[in-house]
């Protein structure tokens, strides 16, 4: 649909919010014509998530437990197949399973063993690519997720830094490429789940990026 749309042919920009952030990413990457320009992402789940929404595990004790009774069949093909947020449930403490098992989140972030390497290239021709973290978010956890960060491998406490992460220094994606240049920008408002005045969205998004 996009590349058939005459009024996209010079390339677009994109603003996605919630899962729509990755979802646009992975349309950056898998289809590069027309080009997308700025990607502009606001509470997006880069790296998935490990928890339900309001009930964070890793601190509430009946939160950790519906967090582990979702791991029993979040990675069943059908539920895969069915449930669009199982696409990016990212368990850390079972993370042969993820890699293997995720049908979406896994394989847009090059985690698979077969690797793509059109995703780094597509996604590194973005002018800019901007992650808005939420502060006080009780939706996605951990909300480091929406600046391309998560938990280490083999436990949910400790949250590894994107500049030290695989993803990150092997440039699967094309991220290290993008910061190096300065295209990659880490953005954070206060407040929870998608909020944020009018005001600032002009100020800090419409007016840096993408008024030109």
């Amino acid at each position: 649909m996009i590349a058939n749309d005459p009024a996209l042919q010079d390339g677009f920009n994109a603003i996605g919010f919630s899962q729509g952030g990755q979802f646009l990413r992975a349309v950056a990457q898998r289809c590069p014509s027309p080009r997308m320009r700025n990607l502009i992402t606001v509470g997006a789940q880069h790296q998935g998530v490990f928890g339900f929404p309001n009930c964070p595990g890793e601190i509430n004790y009946y939160c950790n437990i519906v967090r582990d009774l979702l791991n029993y069949g979040v990675y069943t093909a059908a539920v895969q197949a069915f449930l669009v947020q199982a696409q990016y449930w990212h368990d850390p403490l079972h993370f042969d399973t993820y890699v293997e098992k995720s049908r979406f989140i896994a394989e847009i972030n090059n985690e698979k063993a077969e690797k793509n390497a059109s995703y780094a290239e597509n996604l590194a021709r973005l002018e800019n690519f901007v992650m808005i973290l939420h502060e006080s978010d009780t939706m996605v956890e951990p909300r480091e997720s929406e600046h391309f960060e998560f938990y280490l491998p083999g436990q949910a406490d400790v949250i590894v830094p994107l500049r030290e992460s695989p993803i990150y220094v092997e440039d699967r994606i094309g991220l290290r490429a993008l910061d190096e240049s300065g295209r990659l920008h880490f953005l954070s408002v206060p407040g929870d789940h998608l909020q944020f005045s009018r005001q600032w969205f002009i100020d800090e998004i419409i007016h840096v990026y993408l008024d030109k």
